[in-house]
């Protein structure tokens, strides 16, 4: 009766998850992926997005700002990935049609006050932009690298500058005020229907002279005058923040046929790094660890094959007792550790991170989870971590019951509330100090509230029928008893101390990732586009493969120095990359970053931190359970008299 329950609750969330993740989606486009034709003169809708600065991380909603406002601001149906990452999408007074070209268009005059002039000179001090979308693809400005004169982009144009007046050392903040746009569209061939393929700008700051007087959007200005001729082309005469000042605000819109295809026009987003160091790195990263793996696998097989003949060859029982080795232990190498429940917990999030993880690189690699449908990476992830909720309680229950324990409740309780406890009481102390800066970036309570439904009314259900279902199996038994009286261990060498083969262990696990993880981070703190996720998915495949030797090399090691006490070992050796790339976050930050504001650096450590300790549950279950494997294989290889 309990598990048809339990079972009934696990169809139920199922069902609830593939709702959420169905919802959005319009016939069989993905979100955000649909392509929409425009004939001219059709009406071209310009979304506004949040502000953004790599100085402070801190995102703020566009009308935070003294901006031009439309007459009713519409906030857009956003997901959970895109609430998360802070998006705020709006409508905008910015309204284009179809290939039809317009110069010097009059948004709003704003009066600018003591406080909004202060906010601004804040943003322009802090080099915000401002981000925007149209048809789906956000706003970028074209800047020419002057190392190989090749055009790169810049995800949003920034609210203004700091300069000075010729003759003049007091610096002074000027306001982008008018915006040249120029949308890129590519034309059927058999009709007169377009697709926008483009969406660039170049603001310039411009002090607006009035001709005659203020007539709303039908004012004439000498400044910026289609009539005689006359464009905003520089910022020779810039429009300063001053309070008290009247600001104009302005745009030119301009249509450009482009020979890009629809299905081509995020390349130009996704090619705004240098993509030749990318490519080599990895490259040059992988062959180095395919080299490595190879030789200890070679060295493994060899050395293991030998031993395990030479064992299988004794004849007599005095030829056993004077051999030394691994085989010595095999009394005590299946006796259960210290702290048996919490690595049972540990291994059993350890495999749920490792199922989301697959999945969401299989999705990705697939095109499922491009950048086009922004924050379906970060959502997609938080529902399969949902539902892996029951491989954790499988996992964590199997092995509890290896370990002769009879309380899986407990265990259960335990592995659905360890990791989402601790990543929740540091996501909500963070979100209250980025509530506490008045930023958009603060998760509201209507989407906290659906993170702990996600948590307890799924994840938690599916977790216990995990464990439910892994400890109605039969328990696991080891190839060999083990003894009543625990064996001695002799004295180790210097070189087998535990934290010294620790602490090596996470390096090479470590190398496999660490370049891959610059652009990584590059992409969250610097605001620009990953997308390159089948090099990813074989570094994770890498990342496997390194955690598995490299644990279960040191785990050989160490059964030849007659130690048994594997299990935590097993865990910590690969887990220990962990550490490594905490310091690498540190190293990134002091080096990479321009963050100068106390509450963005505890953002960026606390994130990392929670980065880092679910990069070792990761590595360290991969490795626990290569050395879990590798153990059951050898002693099940050998007679044991």
């Amino acid at each position: 009766m309990r598990a048809s329950v339990m079972l009934r609750w696990a169809a139920a969330a199922v069902a609830l998850v593939v709702l959420l993740a169905a919802a959005p989606a319009a016939g069989f486009y993905l979100p955000g992926v649909a392509p929409t034709d425009f004939g001219k003169g059709d009406s071209l809708p310009v979304k506004v997005n949040k502000l953004t600065s790599v100085k402070t991380q801190l995102p703020y909603a566009y009308y935070s700002l003294p901006f031009c406002k439309p007459n009713a601001i519409v906030d857009s149906a956003e997901n959970l990935g895109e609430v998360l990452r802070g998006d705020r999408i709006e409508n905008s007074p910015y309204v284009f049609q179809m290939r039809e070209t317009k110069m010097c268009q009059i948004v709003c005059k704003i009066d600018v006050s003591e406080k909004e002039a202060k906010e601004l000179k804040e943003k322009i001090e802090d080099e915000y932009r401002v981000n925007m979308i149209l048809d789906n693809l956000p706003l970028v400005v074209p800047v020419m690298r002057q190392d190989d004169n090749i055009v790169a982009y810049q995800s949003g144009y920034h609210v203004g500058i700091k300069g000075q007046y010729t003759g003049s050392k007091e610096e002074k903040y000027f306001i982008h005020n008018h915006l040249s746009f120029l949308v890129k569209f590519h034309q059927d061939d058999d009709s007169e229907l377009s697709r926008i393929v483009g969406f660039e700008v170049k603001p310039y700051s411009i002090k607006h002279q009035i001709d005659d007087k203020w007539n709303g959007v039908n004012t004439r200005l000498s400044t910026c005058d289609p009539h005689a001729n006359k464009f905003v082309t520089t910022s020779e005469s810039p429009q300063e923040v001053e309070s008290g000042k009247e600001i104009i605000f302005t745009y030119d819109v301009r249509f450009q046929e482009s020979d890009i295809k629809w299905a081509s026009r995020w390349d130009t987003y996704l090619l705004m790094t240098d993509d030749q160091i990318h490519w080599f790195s990895i490259v040059n990263s992988l062959m180095i660890v395919l080299f490595l793996s190879g030789m200890v696998a070679m060295i493994m097989l060899r050395t293991l094959y030998r031993d395990i003949s030479r064992y299988n060859q004794l004849e007599t029982q005095e030829e056993a007792q004077e051999e030394t080795g691994w085989k010595l232990v095999h009394g005590d190498v299946f006796r259960a550790p210290t702290n048996s429940d919490l690595l049972c917990v540990y291994v059993g999030t350890g495999v749920q991170f490792f199922g989301m993880l697959l999945v969401t690189m299989i999705f990705a690699v697939l095109g499922f989870l491009s950048p086009s449908n922004r924050g379906g990476l970060m959502t997609a992830m938080l529902l399969v971590w949902v539902l892996m909720g029951l491989i954790a309680g499988y996992s964590s229950s199997r092995l509890y019951k290896m370990f002769k324990g009879s309380e899986w409740k407990k265990i259960t309780l335990r592995t659905a509330f360890l990791f989402p406890g601790i990543a929740f009481v540091i996501f909500f102390i963070l979100n209250a100090l980025i509530w506490g800066e008045k930023s958009s970036g603060a998760v509201p309570f209507t989407t906290m509230f659906a993170l702990v439904l996600l948590w307890f009314g799924i994840s938690v259900p599916l977790v216990f029928v995990g464990s439910y279902l892994g400890f109605k199996k039969p328990a696991l038994e080891p190839p060999v008893k083990t003894n009543k009286i625990p064996r001695q261990i002799p004295e180790q060498a210097w070189y087998m101390n535990p934290i010294f083969t620790v602490l090596i262990g996470g390096i090479l696990p470590f190398g496999a990732v660490f370049i891959e993880l610059f652009f990584i981070l590059t992409s969250i703190w610097l605001h620009q586009f990953y997308y390159i996720f089948g090099f990813l998915f074989l570094v994770f495949v890498i990342l496997i493969i390194t955690c598995a030797e490299i644990t279960i090399v040191l785990c050989y090691f160490q059964l030849c120095s007659e130690d048994y006490m594997w299990w935590w070992r097993s865990y910590l050796t690969s887990g220990s990359s962990a550490l490594y790339l905490f310091l690498y976050a540190a190293f990134y930050f002091f080096t990479k970053l321009q963050i100068t504001k106390l509450v963005s650096g505890i953002l960026y450590f606390g994130y990392m931190l929670l980065a880092s300790f679910a990069f070792f549950v990761l590595t360290g279950t991969i490795g626990f359970c290569a050395c879990f494997w590798f153990t059951r294989l050898i002693y099940s290889s050998v007679k044991i008299d």
